[in-house]
């Protein structure tokens, strides 16, 4: 890997790693774009280059996962955990939900309770990490 490249992949990590960490917040692709030091256009395409999916749809998922685990071990309703990984519709939330999941926020919070894995956390996380199957 050149310097080049290297350089790239650690102004695109900026950008991941402030979207991890900020992720129920608002975050437009212009501001992510600044802060790995690349044009809108440029940081969309380097970041599917990279990451094999866009920003867009990484923070999707990002947010998805997060509600998969609070749906798996808390007990805030449906529409609070929307609201708290930053979804500001739950018509959105329920449809990015099901699309990445393969169900609806209720019916994974059902199965979760019936399927209560016993099992290390770091493989019950594997096992239930989200597949998107749109990709």
């Amino acid at each position: 890997m050149g310097r080049e490249n290297e350089s790239v992949n650690l102004s695109l990590l900026r950008a991941r790693n402030h979207m991890d960490r900020r992720y129920a917040e608002p975050l437009d692709v212009q501001q992510l774009a600044a802060l790995a030091y690349m044009t809108r256009a440029h940081f969309i395409r380097e970041f599917k280059r990279v990451f094999g999916e866009t920003p867009y749809r990484y923070l999707q998922r990002r947010r998805v996962e997060r509600a998969m685990f609070l749906l798996r071990h808390g007990e805030a309703s449906v529409t609070d955990v929307c609201m708290a990984v930053g979804f500001s519709s739950l018509g959105t939330f329920s449809r990015t939900f099901s699309e990445i999941v393969g169900g609806s926020p209720s019916a994974y919070r059902e199965w979760a309770a019936r399927e209560r894995l016993v099992a290390p956390t770091s493989f019950a996380m594997r096992w239930s990490r989200p597949t998107d199957a749109a990709r």
